[in-house]
């Protein structure tokens, strides 16, 4: 009886792993939603992303200052956040995080 269970859940745990995987590859498509925003809301989120933008540069130098990250890894980090900066303004504001992205460093062959 007691192996009957343990293979039981075993059997639970990958069929639930199997459909989980499905799913978060189910937004997958190549092309997006497309919306528009007033310039209202793209002002509003303007005001809150520069808000977070200029949060996140902060703790970074707080990072610096207590010796938790070096200079040159705080700047790159914070060169980072910029570049995400500018690629929100440039899209208005709407981010592009359901796109599928194609070849990243997992999906290389790694025999090489």
């Amino acid at each position: 009886m007691r192996i009957f269970f343990c293979s039981l859940m075993v059997g639970l745990f990958l069929c639930v792993g199997s459909v989980t995987a499905a799913e978060a590859h189910e937004g997958c498509e190549d092309a997006p939603i497309q919306v528009e925003l007033t310039e209202q809301q793209q002002q509003e989120l303007a005001a809150l992303s520069q808000s977070i933008h200029e949060q996140k540069k902060e703790m970074i130098d707080k990072y610096v200052e207590f010796g938790v990250f070096t200079e040159e890894k705080g700047n790159k980090i914070i060169s980072m956040f910029d570049k995400h900066q500018e690629k929100l303004e440039e899209n208005g504001y709407i981010p592009t995080w359901g796109k599928c992205k194609k070849g990243h460093k997992g999906d290389q062959d790694k025999t090489s």
